[in-house]
């Protein structure tokens, strides 16, 4: 009687899908860290449920983080989600180095499935759940303040991404408790990961995680286009935009554009394993180089949606902390448009491996070249940006000069991968790892950190602690070197890609380098953590409630930190390219409202939360062939579309005597607290009032 019971409820589910299970049933080292990282995932789940209930803090949770639909803390969630994946994927990324150094000629710690499932994971998580998060987040937070708008144009569009990425990693998660993950790497490559070769649930797992992620990043470009189109205060034209919007506006389109690839790519390669079509199959039809274009038409897009958006922040962090205007602020703005368009046309050379003529080799190997010419643009202006400007050495500004100096470096490997015979000789090498970690870590993460820097005053009203984030910051740029200079090394040796084992004695002293890299690396996350820990213990010595920490021209700058709901008592007007910094030379930074009026805001929803649990639900149940489940999940979701459609009370009206009290409590602020010059900006006399020097 039970036996076609359990299927039918459980599905493809049994014990051993339980990693502690395996480990009691088939011990080893292998098994015993996997089953260490799935109870690390429920001991720390458990912990932060009881921690919560025992503060009493689900009502206040609830009320003004998880049904919020404030763009501000809905990028604040994105930035946590972002660093809570980032630690689970950089302990990933040890592991496999610790596993290389280990098995030169020994079989080591980690068995081949454990490493195959460690190289997806990390590299799922840092591409679709750290960068794109943490990108997105940065975003959210900045870009309506920076265009003087009160929220972004679909607030609730906003939330309803927010949950459905968040519903994406915690599908991520889930598969460190119950199954395995996908062994058929970052890019989830068919025939491979078709039915007849990976007919276990880790395939699964990767297409709907990365599926609702996709979804949430689509709706979010469209969401932050149409901000920026239509948001934005009287007098900010385009051309008077801050850098940041720039690239903000142009890594939306490419998520408006290229995510949809992606998202067919998953959805035909899902139809292939639930119902038997042929899209990607070695017989019948199906044509793996199909899935190749379509997830490379993303991929290579993908790159410049996460490098966009940091190269805005490093043009907002140089040109504050080098006391100038922006150089070259008009070929900034044309060298990033044509990124973005040239972005579209060089996915082929992701294949130059797989068999094409020498003329599409040629031509796609010409368009790699070309778009590093608005990229060195960009190196160019920032620093004639730098050149005869008062530098200070903060820690955004650190991580913006260690990113020109590796960037730099991982571009030229980048102009001798273009070479379609050298491409050919190094693309399954540890070369390539190099490569794109050489671009990817200080493009997208020294910016993403940088803007972490400098924005959290303005987001917590309180600066973060200057020591502990340069130590972080001398981990994370020496870990960087250590860890990956050597792989080029070892690539160009002939070392492959996705090795758990190694072969050739001679690798070994640079394997062992790259490891200790490795641990610096995670020094850096741990330093980082503790970076915040004590800028918390500390905040009341660092507050900066008058909100302008840095003397910077942004209209971001001109409003309280944190700023309120509404983020501008009076929409401001805009008259030239750095409004707030004008303002403080004319000696009017902060002109008092001739009146207030009563603002409506967007009311909180539960349809976010409730569509990021129910799509995670439905994936689950799609996974293990839990049908019930999945019907169900699906079916709740379209029920709460329907329900939201007939909500009516979805505003709430701010009054003008809140407003009007929110607004003269921090003008209090302001003549309390003392102009700071730029040399004493990091000291506890810094309380966000910065003094105009000539």
């Amino acid at each position: 009687m039970t036996e076609p019971l359990w299927p039918a409820v459980f599905g493809r589910f049994g014990w051993m899908d339980l990693p502690f299970v395996r480990a009691w049933q088939e011990l080893s080292v292998s098994e015993i860290i996997g089953a260490g990282a799935g109870g690390l995932v429920v001991v720390g789940g458990l912990a932060v449920v009881i921690l919560v209930t025992w503060l009493g803090r689900w009502r206040y949770l609830w009320r003004e983080w998880f049904t919020t639909l404030d763009h501000k803390r809905i990028g604040v969630m994105y930035v946590v989600i972002a660093f809570v994946m980032l630690s689970r994927a950089l302990v990933e990324a040890v592991l496999m180095r610790m596993q290389q150094a280990a098995a030169i000629n020994a079989p080591g710690f980690v068995a081949p499935d454990h490493f195959a499932q460690l190289f997806t994971t990390h590299g799922s998580i840092m591409i679709f759940f750290m960068a794109m998060p943490f990108l997105t987040g940065a975003i959210n937070y900045v870009m309506p303040l920076q265009i003087g708008a009160r929220d972004v144009a679909f607030p609730l569009l906003n939330a309803v991404s927010l949950w459905l990425t968040a519903g994406a990693a915690g599908l991520m998660m889930v598969s460190l408790v119950i199954g395995r993950f996908s062994t058929g790497g970052w890019t989830g490559y068919p025939p491979y990961t078709e039915l007849a070769f990976s007919p276990d649930v880790g395939p699964d797992y990767w297409i709907w995680a990365v599926t609702l992620g996709s979804l949430g990043t689509t709706m979010s470009g469209l969401n932050f286009a149409v901000t920026i189109y239509k948001e934005r205060c009287p007098g900010m034209t385009l051309m008077r935009m801050p850098m940041f919007c720039w690239t903000s506006l142009c890594t939306s389109i490419l998520m408006i554009f290229a995510m949809p690839p992606l998202t067919v790519a998953t959805a035909l390669l899902a139809l292939d394993r639930y119902l038997g079509f042929h899209f990607f199959t070695n017989d019948l039809g199906g044509n793996m180089m199909n899935y190749a274009n379509l997830i490379w038409l993303f991929g290579h897009p993908e790159v410049y949606i996460l490098i966009l958006p940091a190269f805005g922040v490093y043009s907002e962090v140089i040109s504050t902390f080098s006391s100038k205007e922006l150089y070259g602020y008009t070929s900034l703005v044309i060298a990033t448009m044509a990124i973005a368009v040239l972005s579209f046309t060089v996915w082929v050379h992701h294949f130059f491996t797989m068999g094409q003529s020498a003329n599409i080799n040629a031509v796609f190997g010409i368009a790699t070249m070309a778009i590093g010419l608005p990229t060195g643009v960009k190196i160019y202006d920032w620093i004639w940006t730098m050149f005869r400007g008062r530098v200070r050495f903060s820690v955004p500004m650190l991580y913006s000069l260690a990113f020109m100096m590796t960037f730099v470096l991982g571009g030229l490997t980048g102009i001798i991968l273009a070479f379609p015979p050298l491409d050919y000789l190094v693309h399954n090498t540890l070369f390539l790892v190099a490569h794109f970690h050489n671009m990817l870590i200080p493009g997208l993460l020294y910016g993403m950190l940088a803007g972490y820097n400098y924005w959290f005053p303005k987001a917590f009203g309180f600066r973060l602690d200057e020591r502990w984030g340069r130590i972080s910051f001398g981990c994370w740029v020496v870990g960087f070197y250590l860890a990956f200079m050597p792989l080029y090394v070892l690539g160009a040796g002939g070392m492959t890609r996705r090795s758990q084992a190694v072969f050739e004695p001679a690798f070994r002293p640079w394997l062992y380098i790259a490891g200790v890299g490795a641990l610096v690396l995670l020094s850096a996350l741990v330093t980082l953590f503790v970076q915040l820990w004590v800028s918390i213990r500390n905040r009341e010595a660092n507050r900066v409630p008058v909100g302008d920490p840095w003397n910077a021209g942004g209209l971001e700058w001109s409003i309280p930190a944190p700023p309120p709901a509404y983020n501008f008592a009076v929409i401001p007007t805009v008259r030239d390219r750095d409004p707030f910094y004008g303002e403080k030379q004319a000696g009017n930074p902060y002109p008092a409202p001739k009146r207030y009026e009563s603002i409506a805001m967007p009311a909180n929803s539960m349809t976010g939360p409730a569509l990021g649990v129910l799509g995670a639900v439905t994936a689950f149940g799609l996974v293990w062939h839990m049908w019930w489940l999945a019907g169900l999940g699906l079916a709740a979701s379209i029920a709460t579309v329907i329900a939201r459609s007939f909500a009516r009370d979805v505003e709430r009206l701010i009054p003008a005597a809140e407003v009007a009290r929110i607004d003269r409590r921090w003008r209090k602020e302001i003549q309390r607290a003392k102009p700071i010059g730029r040399v004493v900006e990091g000291t506890p006399t810094n309380r966000g009032l910065a003094e105009v020097e000539a």
